[in-house]
């Protein structure tokens, strides 16, 4: 099986839950297209027998005759004038019912696609979000999760509905004349051609008007989500500059498109047309002759024009199937990316907590790195006792930042394992291991929506008095009552209207409210001045209360919580003590201290 089929078939699979749908979908769309088979017959009763004067075919002329029905020339106006308005009124009502049933099927699959890419793009591991924009993820959802709509529409709905429209056309019309009914066909050859031809333009063409697309809205997210930075550095104008050659680029991958589907619909409507002119001028040679009536030669005209529409409707959806096949490979390639952090097949949650609140940590000789033969870290080795507080310190890159996303599995490492408790966390389920640690970063990741919310992130069916308890103990409720809706307040994006200490402190309570057994920090005062660096200080203390912790930090007033404090130097544990023990020893540590002491000196002095 191609891999082109088996894409298909991964798309296809959303169509499955709607087969009811899609099933009433192909049973309104043949009876449309017989109703447009019959459309033009009403004419062939006008002309050759309402006006024409010619009698009723003898099957036809009895059997209307035997129940009493009026054949007079008068009644059969009649008939043909109500007969094609019954025609088009039902096939009309017919035609909206499909529309709105394939509409409701086709958006519920889009949907369903949607989510699971949304889904996905979470459980990815950070390298592949880290290779890719934001833009360009939202752009996978909210856009290319429409291509399952267009295929199935493409493979299903519309061939469904032309297909018998073909075939009723090409029965009804054999029946009349065998020889136009072929000359009728001359087309489809040449139509078939041209969609060969400008199938693969028209999926380049698509690629390259969704790929300019998810740049121009990577850029603009990133901008918008950077405004203060924009604004200081005066950087508007530029940013303007860059969104005009972006949009430019737009600009000319939809004139492309526009060019190779401007040319892909001229070429079929040469072929169709030579159709036309060959089909009406050897019927009416044919009605010269005496051969065939006007009403046949009419019937044959309607049908030559259905079947142009319905070969238009056939290969437009094959054009816009190859078109939809650069949506399917950014899908695809969503849906079927590796997870490289995974629950093991006998996975087993985190058992109950004992005694003691925190976890035992062990990282046992951990190699790992983000690129293959690149490690960051080295055959390090760290024992983090249950209840111990751990300052890992050391210069920028050294792997601390890595220690800390190796704890709750954002990767695997390359070599080694990491124990909790007596157990490898490969062992483990994910959601059960994460829903034991929290993390109190940098930057706090405040969601635009209410207080409560937020610090109930990580515990959706924690109370209101629980809410407000972890809330005391981070030492945010003063602010919090403050706000203009208390803890109804809803929140700006990232918590543009709290302060640095405020998103920390709901951060901690965040945290807290979720009672887990192991804490990382990593840097969560770094960005602060002393003030609100000491009130968000006595939030972690509270919070480290029994916990096991790792504390990732430069600044001393973080670091004097740790009960020992490991150095990082080259992906390894350097040095590990308490602060009293690493003085002594005047190493790397001892080092870092006295720089850092020197620092705070130097800032107090420029002060004065």
């Amino acid at each position: 099986m191609s891999a082109a089929i088996r894409r298909y078939q991964r798309v296809l699979s959303y169509a499955v839950p709607q087969s009811p749908a899609l099933a009433t979908t192909a049973g309104l769309s043949i009876a449309v297209a017989m109703l447009t088979a019959l459309q033009p017959w009403p004419l062939k009763i006008l002309f050759d027998f309402a006006l024409g004067g010619n009698a009723l075919p003898e099957p036809a002329r009895s059997l209307l005759a035997t129940r009493g029905v009026d054949l007079s020339p008068a009644a059969l106006l009649v008939f043909a004038a109500l007969a094609s308005v019954a025609i088009f009124a039902v096939g009309a009502w017919l035609d909206a019912r499909l529309t709105m049933t394939s509409s409701r099927a086709g958006q519920r699959m889009v949907y369903a696609l949607a989510g699971d890419i949304y889904l996905r793009l979470q459980r990815l591991s950070l390298l592949f979000h880290a290779r890719r924009t934001v833009g360009d993820s939202l752009s996978r959802v909210t856009g290319d999760a429409w291509c399952v709509y267009t295929v199935t529409d493409s493979l299903l709905v519309v061939p469904a509905k032309q297909v018998v429209v073909v075939v009723s056309i090409g029965v009804l019309a054999w029946q009349l004349d065998r020889g136009l009914a072929l000359l009728m066909l001359i087309a489809i050859p040449v139509l078939a051609a041209s969609a060969t031809f400008f199938g693969k333009k028209l999926k380049s063409a698509e690629r390259l008007k969704r790929e300019s697309i998810a740049q121009l809205t990577a850029f603009v997210h990133q901008v918008l989500g950077s405004i203060p930075i924009v604004q200081a550095f005066g950087a508007a104008p530029r940013n303007r500059r860059l969104f005009d050659a972006l949009a430019e680029r737009n600009v000319i991958a939809n004139r492309t498109g526009a060019m190779v589907s401007s040319a892909f619909d001229v070429v079929n409507g040469i072929a169709t047309t030579i159709a036309i002119v060959i089909v009406v001028y050897a019927g009416g040679r044919q009605v010269l002759a005496g051969r065939m009536t006007v009403g046949s030669l009419l019937v044959f005209v309607a049908y030559v024009r259905s079947l142009d529409g319905a070969c238009r409707a056939l290969l437009k959806t094959y054009g816009a199937l190859r078109a939809a096949e650069a949506s399917i490979d950014r899908v695809v390639e969503v849906l079927d990316a590796e997870e490289i952090v995974h629950d093991a097949p006998d996975a087993r949650p985190l058992p109950a907590r004992r005694a003691v609140d925190g976890g035992h940590l062990v990282l046992e000789a951990i190699t790992f790195g983000y690129e293959a033969g690149h490690p960051v870290l080295i055959d390090l080795s760290l024992d983090v006792r249950a209840g111990e507080t751990i300052a890992l310190v050391g210069a920028s890159g050294a792997g601390k930042t890595t220690i800390a996303s190796l704890i709750p599995r954002f990767f695997d490492p390359w070599q080694g394992r990491i124990l909790i408790d007596g157990i490898d966390i490969r062992q483990l389920t994910l959601a059960s291991l994460r829903n034991e640690i929290a993390l109190v970063l940098q930057d706090s990741f405040i969601l635009p929506v209410t207080v409560a919310e937020n610090i109930a992130y990580g515990r959706q069916t924690a109370t209101r008095a629980e809410i407000m308890a972890a809330a005391v103990a981070a030492n945010a409720h003063d602010f919090i009552r403050r706000l203009p809706e208390g803890y109804d307040t809803i929140l700006g994006e990232q918590g543009g209207d709290l302060s640095g200490g405020q998103r920390q402190r709901i951060a901690i309570a965040r945290a807290l409210l979720k009672n887990p057994r192991i804490v990382v920090l990593d840097e969560p005062t770094s960005a602060l001045d002393a003030e609100t660096e000491r009130q968000v200080m006595m939030a972690i203390s509270n919070l480290l209360e029994g916990r096991t912790t790792l504390i990732i930090a430069h600044r001393m007033a973080t670091i004097r919580f740790a009960d020992r404090i490991a150095v990082i130097d080259g992906g390894r544990v350097a040095e590990l003590g308490t602060h009293a023990e690493l003085i002594a020893a005047q190493g790397r540590y001892a080092r870092l201290y006295a720089m850092s002491q020197a620092g705070t000196a130097a800032v107090a002095g420029g002060a004065r």
